[in-house]
């Protein structure tokens, strides 16, 4: 039983370094975005290794599941042998509680700046449609203004 209760341990220290690293991606995300030339590259690499760490978050969130469904019946009739180790993986549990909700803090605060970004984008592409049309459109009249001026000139006389 000790040993799967260091299984246990161990795979919450685990998800505690991969959230971790996931902090560490979400803080480079935000420097993708909060500098004056944004890192598109950069911030796409970010992504793909936060997936990563996402699905390894997942497996260790599953082993651990499956264990703990084997050994529970065990720990709840046993509760004052195995005190100190269920003590131990309930402060490893509310540090990674605490991680979780640091990571959606981060993710919240980046996903405000890149809609900023894009809105400003978005608004900037707007204003260059209109501008290219008003050109255009400046550009058609000028050109209708000079044939129409031609047809008025009689050029016999």
């Amino acid at each position: 039983m000790g040993t799967y209760l260091d299984v246990l341990e161990e795979s919450l220290h685990k998800k505690l370094k991969v959230l971790e690293k996931i902090q560490d991606y979400n803080e480079k995300q935000y420097q993708c975005f909060s500098s004056e030339q944004v890192d598109m590259e950069g911030f796409d690499a970010a992504i793909e290794e936060k997936g990563k760490l996402i699905d390894e978050i997942n497996r260790l969130d599953e082993g651990f599941e499956i264990l703990y469904a084997n050994v529970a019946k065990e720990l709840e009739s046993n509760k004052d042998q195995y005190a100190p180790q269920i003590k131990k993986m309930k402060e490893l549990i509310c540090q990674v509680t605490e991680k979780s909700v640091s990571i959606q803090t981060q993710e919240a605060r980046n996903k405000n700046l890149i809609e900023k970004y894009f809105s400003k984008e978005k608004k900037q592409i707007r204003e260059n449609r209109v501008n290219a049309k008003a050109a255009l459109g400046y550009y058609q009249n000028l050109n209708k203004a000079v044939l129409e001026g031609n047809r008025g000139f009689d050029s016999k006389k």
